[in-house]
């Protein structure tokens, strides 16, 4: 039996229609059933284990209006007119559709498209049916010879190549992506494709150009500089084209879901660490900025993740701020305006570049660190605001996904599982409670001595205030703040120790800390936002969530603090953490059955 998809033509055939020629380059192994009735046999000879199109046999419309309806992966269910694939998610419901369809003893045309008619009873019996947008596609059943020289005329009159060119890219981007790199990305991406390459194999293009470009600027010559900001350039290209390209040819996968939310971030950070390098090469000790800028991104992108899944799904999900955003939004130059001034990752890539190529890693950085600063407390403002005045129901799937995001440990758990038995406790007010044990911990990890034990009282109180403030579900106003603050807690103490430590080694493994266990936060991001709930509860506990690592972090500083173990101690405790969570993540990306979850324009 083939292992191609099967399309079954239900119908009468069409003489001169090009339909069957078209489902083949598509893929598909065609078998005509010239009365709809004999559908369900043709469906019994079809293994349950592959996809199945149902397509009637007068349909007319442009090639790439059958391929979003029959090809995308991301969907169990999908159709356009005339036309209905399903995959093996929805094989079931498909065979039951299809007894129940009657097919009128009328002529065509006096009846709705027979492949409409299964979709309609797929989505009655609660089976969710995806309809692309088609735009100016054209998809029909003609009923009559007006209608279908009618609908031929429309299908010739649309390039459906131009528009699935302009499809390809993202319908949301900001203005150096859509203005200076998509106009000849997506050519690039139609190249790939022409040539049989896959996203996967351009991310990894991707990843393997900036760290070619970080090795560049750790060599600390002009030449390297200038060679690292061109590369970098090249792999903002090379990430453009595989979205792009996913896009055009509707290659959607898992691991390309997890590659694509991964890689970016492990290319800009490494570039980060490749900077600091080149600039030790001359005497210049930046790590302490690239360790900055690493945790500023980070909490920043947790703020959008944080925010966006505490309200996605809210009811009466209105606001006057929201409102006075959607106006804003409705005159064109304020749209890219406010794109720019957040620093998205295509004028952020470029801004890096530049100032690579001809300033040095210290103005790279301190460009970085005052651009985003300014980026992450405009959104962050206006996201306050909106939940000030938001009259919104947060669901209960959204405050799981925040206690998920809050990345709490053992000792957390322990600390509200206690208040929650409390018959009198209620959680903290916001500010009161989280928020004052991060700002009370940063503060006494800053101000004083390194290795003084009473930090270790501060990082206690610190695991008692993170504990009870995820003791209730997240659901005031304010809580999705929760996790970036928490972020800013451990990754802060974590930058503000080493710095502190004065020890040779400290600052880089710090870093390298920091990454690891960033790491596992964007992995937990986007598992979320697959469907999939956050990682295992034992790989938390395991790692120590956020509270145990801070805690650990300080007594590691009090216990090593006259000797220079402090930063092969945190190089231990990076390398463990990211073995851990690698294994673990790597496991799931391959293995397990998660959707695919690609970015449609949220700049990152």
């Amino acid at each position: 039996m083939s292992s191609s998809p099967t399309a079954i033509l239900a119908g009468p055939p069409v003489p001169g229609s090009p339909l069957e020629g078209d489902l083949r380059s598509l893929g598909f192994e065609v078998r005509a059933v010239p009365d709809p009735d004999g559908t369900a046999a043709a469906l019994a000879a079809v293994p349950a284990d592959q996809r199945v199109a149902v397509v009637d046999s007068g349909f007319v419309g442009h090639v790439h209006a059958l391929r979003l309806a029959l090809t995308d992966p991301r969907f169990d269910a999908c159709a356009v007119t005339g036309a209905l694939s399903v995959q093996p998610a929805a094989r079931a419901a498909l065979d039951r559709a299809v007894t129940r369809v009657t097919v009128p003893a009328a002529p065509a045309g006096q009846a709705g498209p027979y492949a409409a008619e299964l979709a309609g009873v797929l989505e009655a019996e609660g089976t969710a049916v995806q309809r692309p947008e088609l735009g100016t596609l054209v998809a029909a059943v003609p009923g009559t010879e007006q209608e279908h020289a009618e609908a031929r005329a429309a299908v010739a009159a649309v390039d459906d190549e131009a528009v699935r060119l302009r499809t390809a890219v993202k319908s949301r981007d900001g203005f150096f992506t859509t203005f200076c790199i998509s106009p000849y990305s997506r050519y690039l991406a139609r190249w790939c494709a022409r040539r049989g390459l896959t996203p996967n194999q351009v991310t990894t293009a991707s990843l393997l150009t900036a760290l070619i470009a970080a090795g560049c600027a750790a060599t600390g010559d002009r030449w390297g500089y200038v060679t690292a900001g061109v590369l970098l350039l090249l792999s903002f290209v090379l990430d453009c084209t595989d979205g792009q390209l996913a896009r055009y040819s509707l290659q959607y996968s898992t691991m390309g879901a997890w590659l694509d939310a991964t890689f970016d971030r492990a290319k800009e950070y490494s570039f980060y660490a490749g900077l600091a390098l080149g600039a030790a090469r001359n005497g210049d000790d930046v790590w302490a900025l690239a360790l900055g800028a690493m945790i500023l991104m980070t909490c920043r992108h947790v703020v959008d993740f944080a925010f966006n899944e505490a309200n996605h799904d809210a009811t009466a999900n209105t606001s006057p701020t929201a409102a006075l955003s959607d106006r804003l939004d409705s005159v064109g130059w304020t749209v890219w305006v406010r794109r720019m001034i957040i620093l998205p990752i295509g004028e952020r890539w470029a801004m890096i570049a530049v100032l690579t190529a001809v300033t040095t890693p210290r103005i790279v950085f301190y460009a970085l660190l005052i651009g985003c600063a300014f980026g992450a407390l405009y959104t962050t403002a206006g996201r306050v605001l909106r939940s000030l005045t938001r009259k919104a129901a947060r669901t209960d799937r959204a405050a799981r996904a925040l206690a998920d995001l809050a990345d709490t440990g053992p000792l957390g758990e322990l600390v509200a599982g206690a208040l929650r038995r409390l018959p009198t406790y209620t959680a903290p007010a916001f500010l009161a409670g989280g928020a004052g044990g991060v700002v009370a911990l940063l503060a006494a990890a800053y101000l004083l001595p390194f290795g003084s034990p009473l930090l270790l009282v501060f990082a206690g109180l610190y695991v008692l205030t993170a504990g009870a403030a995820v003791a209730q579900p997240l659901k005031a106003p304010l809580d999705w703040l929760l996790p970036p603050l928490f972020r800013a807690a451990e990754y802060g103490t974590v930058l503000i120790l080493a710095v502190k430590a004065d020890v040779p080694g400290a600052l880089p493994a710090a870093f390298g800390l920091v990454a690891a266990v960033a790491y596992h936060h964007y992995d937990t991001v986007y598992r979320i936002r697959g469907g999939t709930g956050a990682p295992p509860h034992w790989l938390v506990r395991t790692i120590g969530g956020h509270e145990g690592r801070v805690l650990l972090t300080a007594v590691l500083a009090a216990v090593l603090a006259r000797n220079t173990d402090f930063p092969v101690a945190l190089t231990a405790m990076a390398g463990f953490v990211a073995l851990v969570v690698l294994v673990e993540s790597i496991r799931f990306w391959v293995s397990a059955g998660a959707p695919a979850v690609h970015d449609e324009g949220e700049p990152a």
